[in-house]
């Protein structure tokens, strides 16, 4: 609201009492529509219980409920849901939905003729809408301007934003056509391999979460890298997310149309794992999250939580119900890779692990009791009522497991060297607000999202003798640290690395090419 014109004067309050006139007639003229005895209380019971839990997460993160926002809601699972609950939900539940519901239930129903209550509806109707257009245009320029400068806005009103977010989500889901994807890479083919070299072994590590600000390789003041900074990695540090939630960035960075083109595309396509796959890799995406946004459908997949028949049995102290921590993603690496068909590993493979990462609120449960460098930390979901610098210690202590993770990931992948050139390549999907401008999360819509929300890490493990394999110059890709990138480059460097080519694939958006000699 503090962006909206000229607040501090006469102007600005008319303003904010037009907008507030226009937001109650509109609700009131759809209300009407469904004011019969046996629809309106259930109606209205519906509309206070989800507006009393959308005023809580507004308010208490900072968020709005849009498509992307409904996305997520409609794809999280129960542990996720769970890390949202707290007092202070139940507490606004009550008194903003179920007492007002109640006392609604309380009141006589009306008991009129149907024609009469008819009449008595579309006459409510009509005058709602006769006000809210007058509304409207005694403050038109006001309002055009404004919803035109902020789109967000209409993502604020509560709950119409939640119902008009819904339907968005559901005309969509509709106007996509029905069948497989569309092909994607049909001529996917590995290069030969150079005299004396083996196959890749490509790790591709998705973070959760993570914004590039309190990483220490980035230059953060904390030490959050101790481990990482031991082992020759590179850290880009001018790299964007393709969206500010995980199902908004997962399917489009694993797209090799880039940000722009995925965001204008109305079908679904194949993505990174299956061009690998036909160009004969042997891919497995092993998970740790809520699941893999569709993109492993086609692809061998397994998580740490459902694990499939015959992977390796997870160390009780690593899982807790139906959660993990992201340790139990390196156990049994050794038999997953035994696992994968013989003819497709001694062509190369690509393993994509896919985090827990720092997944917030709690961020206290995503590292273990004896890795937390940071103390006291915030061990409550609700981060508006702990000190900053707790909040802070929480999700530092869960980047600095991460680097643990990497670390242990890229000593791993040291002991395959006898069969594989190797490498390890980490990006996140999206970043975080930490309580900045009173904002908490992320999911904020892209075009108003804070660059905490946008800006993720990336690190590259890329040793010698791959580096060498693939004709790649070390200190050429030590001079691209600063050089903005993005999820776009993720498809096309990945390709690079697993020395696969296809006509989609742009040496532009690869990483490895800019530093390859001719």
């Amino acid at each position: 609201m503090a962006q909206l014109p000229e607040l501090s004067n006469a102007s600005g309050l008319g303003f904010i009492l037009v907008f507030m006139g226009i937001v109650t007639l509109l609700t009131g003229a759809l209300l009407s529509l469904l004011a019969w005895p046996r629809l309106i209380k259930a109606a209205l019971s519906i509309s206070l219980l989800s507006a009393a839990a959308l005023a809580h997460f507004m308010g208490s993160y900072g968020i709005v409920v849009d498509p992307s926002m409904v996305v997520n809601i409609v794809q999280t699972n129960v542990n996720e849901a769970s890390d949202l609950l707290s007092l202070r939900l139940l507490a606004s539940l009550l008194v903003l939905g179920v007492l007002p519901a109640w006392l609604l239930w309380r009141q006589p129903s009306d008991q009129r003729p149907v024609w009469r209550r008819l009449g008595w509806n579309l006459l409510s109707l009509l005058i709602a809408v006769a006000l809210m257009l007058a509304l409207v245009m005694s403050s038109f320029a006001d309002l055009a301007s404004t919803m035109r400068n902020h789109k967000t806005l209409r993502y604020m009103i509560n709950p119409l934003n939640a119902y008009f977010s819904i339907g968005v989500v559901l005309a969509q889901s509709q106007a996509k056509p029905q069948g497989p994807p569309e092909v994607v890479g049909a001529d996917a083919h590995l290069l030969p391999l150079p005299a004396g070299h083996k196959p890749t072994l490509l790790v591709l590590v998705v973070g959760e979460t993570a914004r590039a600000a309190n990483f220490s390789l980035n230059g953060y003041q904390r030490p959050t890298n101790p481990m990482l900074a031991q082992r020759e990695v590179l850290s880009f540090h001018n790299v964007s997310s393709c969206g500010t939630s995980t199902a908004a960035s997962l399917p489009c960075m694993f797209s090799h149309l880039g940000r722009e083109g995925f965001g204008s595309l109305k079908h679904s396509q194949e993505n990174l794992l299956d061009v690998l796959q036909r160009a004969g890799l042997a891919v497995l995406w092993l998970d740790n999250q809520s699941g893999c946004k569709g993109l492993c459908d086609r692809t061998p997949n397994s998580s740490t939580i459902t694990a499939a028949a015959g992977a390796p049995a997870l160390p009780a102290v690593l899982c807790d119900g139906d959660e993990c921590l992201d340790q139990a993603l390196l156990t049994g690496l050794d038999q997953r890779l035994a696992a994968m068909p013989a003819d497709q590993r001694s062509r190369g493979v690509v393993l994509v692990m896919h985090q827990m990462g720092s997944h917030g609120p709690a961020y206290y449960k995503r590292s273990p009791a004896e890795a937390k460098p940071f103390q006291p930390e915030c061990r409550s979901n609700a981060l508006q009522q702990c000190p900053r610098e707790q909040v802070l210690n929480a999700y530092d202590n869960s980047i600095a497991y991460t680097d643990s993770i990497l670390a242990g990931t890229i000593d791993w992948l040291k002991m395959q060297q006898a069969r594989f050139d190797t490498a390890m390549l980490y990006i996140s999907d999206h970043g975080e607000s930490l309580g900045e401008n009173n904002l908490y999360l992320h999911g904020l819509p892209y075009s108003v999202a804070p660059r905490e929300q946008t800006h993720v890490p990336m690190v590259l493990w890329l040793p010698k003798p791959s580096a060498q394999q693939l004709g790649v110059k070390p200190e050429c890709l030590a001079a691209q640290l600063d050089t903005p990138l993005s999820h776009d480059n993720l498809f096309h460097t990945v390709l690079g690395l697993s020395r696969v080519r296809a006509q989609i694939y742009r040496a532009d958006w690869d990483l490895m090419a800019r530093c390859t000699a001719p």
